[in-house]
C-alpha cells in the first residue's frame, strides 16, 4: 500500500514544481527549506508533506528523462 496524500498537498506541490522547476532537487532537506521560503504554512507537517511529494515527483521526472535518453541512443 502506498501513502495517501491529500489534494491540497498534491495540488500545491505540482504548482510549486511548475512555477520553480529549477529550485527543487532529489534532496528532501533542501526541498523542505525551499518550500518554507516560498509558502507560509503554520504546520510543519504540511510543509514536510509538500516537500516530500515534490521530492517524489522530481525523482520520477529524473527516471523518465534517463529512460528517454536511453531510447534515443538506440
Amino acid at each position: 500500500m502506498g501513502k495517501v496524500r491529500t489534494t491540497l498537498v498534491k495540488r500545491t506541490a505540482r504548482k510549486l514544481l511548475e512555477m520553480y522547476p529549477d529550485l527543487f532537487t532529489r534532496d528532501f532537506e533542501h526541498n523542505k527549506k525551499i518550500v518554507s521560503q516560498l509558502i507560509e504554512y503554520k504546520s510543519k507537517k504540511l510543509r514536510n508533506q509538500i516537500a516530500g511529494y515534490i521530492t517524489h515527483l522530481v525523482k520520477i521526472r529524473m527516471k523518465q528523462a534517463k529512460l528517454e535518453e536511453g531510447e534515443e541512443s538506440e
